[in-house]
């Protein structure tokens, strides 16, 4: 899992900086033409080199199922991405009904999931507490990490007046620092187990998110490198431990449920925290802005400053939230393999 971390880091540790040179020198639609030739690769690579290394079920794709999942992920996001958008905001009819018909749309799911013989994803993993832990941890550090890479860009860019280049500079070395450590970080969770990770993890993410939220006119591109860094960081001992130590309580039979739906909450939960940071932001600047009839462009930076504010407040708030709930997080150990001639349990 280590491992996996450092592969999954390295291309977010990148990208911004790769980005950053594309806009600055060529047009931002070859962000989008470079990524064709490198889904062709991808896909080509998969074809050729990935076999199943688990026994084949052969379940029959629930269609009812797909449109469920569908409409309940689509929905929330959808809904969270609009609240601030219109003038409305979370009272604006689209905004809530979109939210309302997704989450009924994912309960409807989950309970389809349950009664049927062979399901889509087994929610039978929900039953082990500390799956159900790591899965709430994780969503919560997916939220704020993905968040914090949207945020703090447009942050860097609009109030300190940085460069495409120079943020994307800014932001290479702490993806770069997660990657090589997400190793170590498996090697140590061996070691010591998931609380003396988990624990001054979710405590250094803490102080860094109060950190961010506390930044003014006059911080430099060392201060930001120094904090982002300190983010990854916290992130790596948080991530892949926690996940690690959800899954080794799983029986073997329902570790591809587990990792699926691990892998979906955390993609999907990054989306919803990247939505819902830029709705506060924008929602902050919205407010700074009521009472002043023709804002001027200093008016606006002044603005989008207080909006960023009030989503990192509200980052730090999940952060404080997933420190308490690390408190409760206990070691297992991985479910012995049923191939080796022992019981699952």
């Amino acid at each position: 899992m280590g491992v996996l971390g450092l592969v999954i880091m390295f291309a977010p540790a990148i990208g911004p900086t790769v980005s950053g040179l594309i806009i600055d020198y060529l047009s931002w639609r070859w962000l989008f033409i470079f990524v064709i030739p490198i889904a062709i690769i991808s896909i080509w690579y998969g074809i050729v080199s990935l076999k199943n290394v688990t026994e084949v079920t052969n379940p029959k794709i629930d269609l009812l199922s797909m449109v469920l999942s569908t409409l309940g992920f689509g929905g929330i996001v959808f809904g969270f991405s609009s609240a601030g958008e219109g003038p409305g905001g979370w009272t604006d009819p689209m905004v809530f009904t979109t939210i309302a018909v997704g989450f009924v749309a994912l309960v409807w799911f989950v309970i389809r999931q349950r009664n049927l013989e062979t399901p889509m994803l087994d929610m039978r993993v929900f039953a082990f507490p500390m799956f159900r832990l790591a899965i709430v941890l994780m969503m919560i550090v997916m939220m704020t990490m993905f968040a914090t890479m949207i945020v703090m860009p447009i942050y860097l860019l609009n109030v300190l007046a940085f460069s495409a280049v120079t943020v994307g500079l800014v932001m290479l070395p702490g993806g770069l620092i997660n990657g090589a450590i997400s190793p170590v970080m498996g090697y140590l969770f061996d070691k010591f187990g998931p609380r003396w990770l988990l624990l001054p993890g979710i405590v250094m993410m803490t102080l860094t998110v109060f950190l961010f939220r506390s930044l003014d006119s006059g911080a430099t591109p060392v201060t930001i490198i120094i904090l982002h860094s300190l983010l990854m960081v916290s992130v790596a001992m948080v991530m892949m431990p926690a996940q690690t130590n959800g899954l080794n309580q799983l029986p073997p039979h329902l570790y591809p449920h587990g990792a699926a739906i691990a892998n979906t909450l955390m993609q999907v939960s990054g989306a919803i925290g990247t939505a819902l940071f830029i709705t506060i932001m924008t929602m902050g600047e919205q407010k700074y802005l009521a009472g002043i009839a023709q804002p001027s462009q200093a008016d606006q930076t002044a603005a989008l400053a207080a909006g960023v504010e009030h989503s990192l407040t509200f980052g730090f708030a999940l952060s404080l939230i997933a420190l308490v709930l690390a408190l409760f997080v206990r070691r297992v150990a991985a479910s012995p393999s049923p191939d080796k001639g022992e019981g699952t349990r």
